[in-house]
């Protein structure tokens, strides 16, 4: 049964509602301007706020239906852990998009928040302070996923810890460029249109 969560979940997951949502309303493709990124914080760049929002809780969305329709007490963190990075493989490397995708941030925030609403939300704080008084949506995104295992240890839940360790190397690697624009100052803030999260 645990095959058909990590099917589903992959396949929600491969949804790119960026694009779609750009489509609809703009008819361009993300992938071609601004930060040549499908996610929320490019969405919002090019086509405006509360479109950027929509994608958002699109993207939360997909992460967070599969793990909280396939969570259950008699089924073990490893089953758990799978489901929830086949939504986030989904995203990365989703079909739709000749198998690339976007950084997962939005979707990670799904999967924790089926997992351990307190935990998301306590780290989602410390990400948008970050943003606040950074500016720099990556740099939010970053400390997100630097939070998520600390805060996984804090509230007794070890077993989520090892997600927490792969899905923080996985939103590292996603954002190696944008990691290297704030090594060299040259990372462009939120409200600019620039390094996008």
């Amino acid at each position: 049964m645990t095959i058909l969560w990590i099917i589903l979940a992959f396949g929600l997951g491969s949804i790119p509602f960026g694009l779609v949502i750009s489509r609809m309303v703009k008819g361009l493709d993300p992938r071609e301007a601004g930060s040549h990124n499908t996610g929320a914080t490019n969405v919002a760049r090019l086509c405006g706020l509360g479109y950027g929002i929509l994608v958002l809780a699109l993207d939360i969305g997909k992460g967070w239906l599969p793990v909280a329709l396939a969570l259950n007490p008699d089924r073990g963190w490893l089953a758990m852990s799978l489901v929830a990075m086949a939504a986030l493989f989904g995203h990365v490397f989703s079909p739709f998009l000749e198998y690339k995708g976007g950084k997962a941030v939005a979707t990670t925030v799904g999967v924790f928040l089926a997992l351990s609403p307190g935990v998301t939300l306590a780290a989602a704080a410390a990400c948008l302070l970050t943003i606040k008084f950074s500016g720099y949506v990556s740099l939010g995104s970053l400390t997100l996923a630097v939070c998520l295992p600390v805060f996984c240890l804090l509230a007794g839940l070890p077993q989520y810890v090892p997600l927490a360790l792969a899905v923080m190397a996985l939103l590292f690697t996603r954002h190696r460029e944008n990691i290297e624009r704030l090594a060299r100052g040259q990372e462009n803030p939120f409200r600019g249109a620039g390094g996008d999260a």
